[in-house]
């Protein structure tokens, strides 16, 4: 079984209370399906299946490799360059 390899990035990894939404989204007017937490410096953005996928776009800028969903009720996370979902808990 295959472990994450950037576990040590990891900076945040309870979601805040209360979201507003996907930060990029709310400066364009823009919509989301679903949201995602940078597990590094903890900017939330859109998933993939959202027109924007800026969760996806801010892995791309800064290389930070891990995100949380901050869906109500899911507890996983994906590591980008591993290719792997994975819970802390």
């Amino acid at each position: 079984m295959s472990n994450c390899t950037h576990l040590d990035t990891i900076e945040f990894v309870d979601a805040p209370a209360e979201i507003a939404g996907c930060e990029e989204c709310l400066k364009i007017g823009g919509r989301w399906v679903h949201l995602r937490m940078c597990q590094s410096c903890g900017k939330v953005g859109c998933c993939d299946s959202s027109p924007n996928r800026h969760a996806t776009a801010h892995h791309a800028e800064s290389s930070h490799p891990v995100v949380r969903s901050v869906e109500p009720g899911e507890d996983w996370s994906w590591c980008y360059p591993d290719e792997m979902m994975f819970r802390l808990r």
